[in-house]
């Protein structure tokens, strides 16, 4: 008996009984949480300083690697909102699982916000107004101060190939059971590149997290911004979907 099956069990004596739906949805808010709290927490409790860009770039392509092995049995670790539209268009999913999963994805993304917000406040140099928690942004909100032009170009492209790399490493073709480790260098080498533009985002539950906590402290910036970190990621899931089924 495996322990998933023994959970099930006890739950069933206890007359509680969890959907397959459910499970899923569970498995990517939980990943989902783990991927700003880990990726977003190098940022603002490491910072650039310590870990530097390359540390950044890892925190989160190390995080999505580890989820797509814990939870990619469950639900397929999507864990971005991007990933589950493009996974819709490919017809590899359903409406009703991509609507679930994003609804999931962004309550992990503010949750696991709070959560690293919570821990920061702890630290008596911390300072949200200067150090923020991770959130994405162009023109002054921009690490590098990349205009919004540049920004959307950025975000599109490199989830274009980001939905590439994991409609490509999750095909029949592909070996069986590595598919985590070309997803999570590919996340890591688009941080490289898209850190000085917008902090990299790829992922709009990971840009809402930070942005809606943010917002709520009075930095609105953030979220006015936070269309572009929604529209150009699905512009580029798309996009790479409609590329896929091409090459197929």
């Amino acid at each position: 008996m495996t322990e998933n099956d023994e959970f099930e069990q006890i739950a069933e004596m206890r007359g509680i009984k969890i959907s397959d739906t459910a499970k899923k949805c569970i498995a990517e808010l939980l990943g989902t949480f783990v991927l700003v709290l880990v990726g977003c927490g190098t940022v603002v409790l490491s910072g650039y300083s310590t870990a530097g860009t390359v540390g950044v770039a890892f925190a989160f392509g190390l995080a999505y690697l580890a989820m797509v092995y814990a939870i990619g049995g469950v639900s397929g670790c999507h864990i971005n909102p991007a990933v589950s539209i493009s996974m819709l268009v490919a017809g590899k999913i359903t409406v009703k699982d991509t609507a679930f999963y994003i609804v999931s994805q962004c309550i992990g993304g503010i949750a696991g916000a709070a959560a690293l917000y919570a821990i920061a406040v702890g630290n008596p140099q911390y300072a949200l107004a200067f150090t923020g928690l991770g959130q994405n942004g162009f023109d002054i909100a921009s690490p590098a101060r990349f205009s919004m032009v540049s920004a959307f170009i950025a975000e599109l492209l490199l989830t274009f190939v980001f939905l590439l790399v994991i409609h490509g490493a999750t095909s029949r073709k592909a070996p069986r059971g590595f598919a985590g480790i070309p997803i999570g260098l590919s996340l890591a080498f688009i941080h490289l590149v898209g850190i000085p533009v917008t902090g990299t985002s790829v992922n709009p539950a990971r840009s809402l997290g930070p942005a809606v906590i943010v917002g709520i402290f009075g930095n609105t910036t953030a979220l006015t911004q936070l269309w572009l970190f929604w529209v150009a990621p699905i512009i580029g899931a798309v996009l790479a979907a409609a590329v896929w089924k091409l090459l197929q």
